[in-house]
């Protein structure tokens, strides 16, 4: 079984620049067939954009995601791993924080991501109903 998160995650990163617009980043979460973007400057994860926060924290309160960047909605700061932690440490931190998804970042730059996907993946959980 996997221990650390650096044995379950997935590699690379898709990311934005904070200014750039919603709209961009729903159209790059759409080619990329993915529900989240990181937000970084200089190559440093600043926060965590969703398509759920373009939803509620946006479309919903009548923003126009033209003109709304990236950074103006996304969840700052990021709850991040490392690829050193353990998976155990990651599914707390998903848990405590009601997220599905996390950057595994190391001295501040993205590696790649962990998902309760990929954890799931990784573990055998064996019959969900025995009789």
């Amino acid at each position: 079984m996997a221990r650390f998160v650096r044995e379950v995650m997935t590699a690379g990163v898709t990311a934005v620049p904070p200014d750039a617009s919603l709209v961009e980043a729903a159209q790059l979460m759409r080619a990329q067939d993915i529900g989240n973007v990181l937000v970084t400057r200089a190559g440093r994860v600043i926060g965590v954009l969703t398509d759920r926060d373009i939803t509620l924290r946006a479309v919903a309160e009548g923003a126009d995601p033209l003109t709304v960047s990236a950074q103006a909605v996304c969840t700052r700061p990021p709850v991040c791993v490392g690829p050193d932690d353990e998976v155990a440490t990651a599914v707390s931190l998903m848990r405590r924080h009601a997220v599905r998804r996390l950057p595994v970042v190391a001295e501040g730059r993205p590696l790649g991501m962990v998902s309760l996907g990929d954890v799931a993946n990784h573990y055998d959980a064996g019959p969900t109903v025995e009789f």
